[in-house]
């Protein structure tokens, strides 16, 4: 039976994918900080079918996580086929003013996590000529954000990581993709503390069909999978549109939406 690795899986994209993966008949690991919302997803993804979920508490922005993590299903063992890179958060403010020590955990978490994860699952699906790579990026990545600053660094990190992967990958067997949502439903965006900034809420996309459309777009050989047709509107011009006047317009939309700090 297939195994998925899913971090940040205790709620968001990440618990979709694990009761989405469910449905497929993967075994899961689910992989977040917090067990009890880890346990109450596993109980949910056995209902769904599920066979078998592994739970592992673990902050993936520790050094030394990912290799311990790495350990723990080598003991078992179990091999994985498909993983999915989530775990993630933002900070908003203006830069200047935000604690360095959670600006840096937010780049161990979103980018060091995930290289290294990427760098230990890798090698052994390329041995087997199958496997599958998503890591989240978002359509921050399309462009600098002033106020979230770090954040979109870290997801234009993912995501030039990612397609870089995946052509060195490609022949193998194994397909990697970035997968960039644009606004989700979330309990990010109450980490981010942006949750109605600045989006009516028609406009965040509904959770289980941006992993619908993930799933289907990594199944066909997709390199990236950018969700809603506004959001792939606004990332192909924030490529062609002079970048000083992408960066003025987004930093006055988050200056007007409060989120200066």
């Amino acid at each position: 039976m297939a195994t998925a690795l899913i971090t940040g899986a205790s709620s968001g994209i990440g618990e979709s994918f694990a009761y989405a993966l469910a449905r497929q008949n993967y075994d899961l690991v689910l992989v977040a900080r917090r067990q009890d919302r880890l346990q109450t997803v596993a109980a949910k993804a056995k209902e769904i079918g599920a066979a078998r979920t592994e739970v592992v508490a673990s902050d993936l922005g520790r050094s030394g996580a990912p290799l311990e993590l790495q350990a723990r299903l080598a003991a078992v063992p179990i091999e994985v086929d498909f993983l999915i890179n989530n775990a993630g958060f933002g900070t908003t403010g203006r830069f200047d003013r935000l604690p360095l020590a959670r600006e840096i955990d937010e780049i161990e978490l979103n980018v060091t996590a995930l290289v290294a994860l990427t760098r230990l699952f890798l090698p052994p699906m390329i041995e087997r000529r199958h496997g599958t790579i998503i890591n989240v990026a978002s359509t921050a990545a399309f462009q600098p954000l002033p106020y979230m600053a770090t954040y979109a660094a870290t997801k234009a990190f993912v995501l030039s990581f990612t397609e870089a992967i995946a052509t060195e990958t490609a022949g193998t067997g194994v397909r990697v993709m970035a997968l960039c949502p644009g606004p989700v439903r979330t309990e990010f965006q109450a980490v981010a503390k942006n949750e109605n900034a600045l989006m009516p809420s028609f406009a965040y996309l509904d959770v289980d069909t941006v992993v619908k459309q993930a799933l289907t777009a990594v199944a066909h050989g997709r390199r990236v999978r950018i969700n809603g047709m506004m959001n792939a509107a606004g990332a192909i011009a924030a490529r062609f549109l002079p970048r000083a006047l992408v960066t003025a317009i987004a930093g006055r939309i988050y200056r007007d939406a409060g989120m200066t700090g």
